[in-house]
């Protein structure tokens, strides 16, 4: 006998090969559904991410956007249309969101990661600028440690040298200048801390800072007087009697000049 043999008058074997062909099928059918999903063209995705970031009025009184559900089509983009010209504006876009969120770090990554992938793409300057200001947003007080101050610096001076013509850059030496000020007001701080404390060659060091990394400025005759200070408490009295004719000789309208000149007259 064929042990293969199916005898159709068993209708519990016929009924089970039934039911077993139907969940095969089923089982086929969910799987496929779920394995070939339609998504989008990445034209349309784009649109539904930027209708998303125009976000929704909240009882006439603010614009609130949900920068989660705003991310979806453009991650939805970088998946499935990585060629697409429109993979690019997704990229950025999707910092950008981290970025209006506050979420400095994963805004930071996404900026750089564009930098270092599309090198020539003519958005790069906004990256960088936007890289600047993922650090200045994040900035301390002026007595503070400024790490992102100088962070924001760095990518400010890059900025500035490789795209000098950029529309970016204009935005970015606004905030260059600025950043400076504050980093040569907080090295002056640290030299009087040092100055009070009779440390005269620690407060001469951070006035000669000032003097070298942080020239025309406004601290320029304040530094001046203060390393003066400190040269004569160290007994290089020459030195100091020389920077002190140099406050009055190129500062002589500053509050600097006339301590500058009491102290040359106290020496003769």
């Amino acid at each position: 006998m064929n042990p293969f043999y199916i005898d159709p008058s068993d209708t519990r074997l016929s009924s089970g090969l039934i039911l077993a062909f139907c969940l095969v099928f089923l089982y086929g059918c969910s799987t496929n559904s779920s394995g070939f999903e339609d998504v989008a063209p990445a034209d349309e995705l784009y649109a539904e991410g930027v209708d998303l970031l125009k976000g929704r009025n909240v009882l006439g009184v603010y614009t609130w956007i949900n920068y989660t559900r705003a991310r979806e089509p453009f991650q939805a983009i970088i998946d499935n249309y990585p060629y697409s010209k429109y993979e690019t504006e997704a990229q950025i876009k999707i910092a950008d969101t981290y970025f209006e969120e506050g979420n400095y770090e994963e805004a930071l990554s996404y900026y750089r990661g564009f930098a270092d992938l599309h090198p020539q793409h003519p958005k790069v300057p906004y990256t960088i600028l936007r890289s600047a200001l993922c650090y200045y947003n994040q900035i301390k007080s002026i007595d503070r440690d400024q790490t992102s101050t100088r962070e924001a610096l760095k990518y400010l001076e890059i900025l500035s040298t490789k795209y000098p013509y950029a529309p970016a850059t204009q935005e970015g030496e606004v905030i260059l200048h600025q950043l400076r000020i504050q980093l040569a007001d907080y090295m002056m701080e640290i030299g009087d801390f040092y100055l009070d404390r009779t440390q005269y060659q620690s407060a001469a060091t951070r006035f000669r800072r000032v003097l070298d990394d942080y020239p025309g400025l406004g601290s320029d005759a304040e530094a001046l007087y203060k390393l003066g200070l400190c040269y004569e408490e160290m007994k290089r009295i020459d030195e100091a009697l020389r920077l002190y004719h140099v406050v009055l000789e190129n500062f002589s309208s500053s509050p600097d000049a006339e301590r500058a000149a009491e102290r040359i007259a106290g020496a003769e």
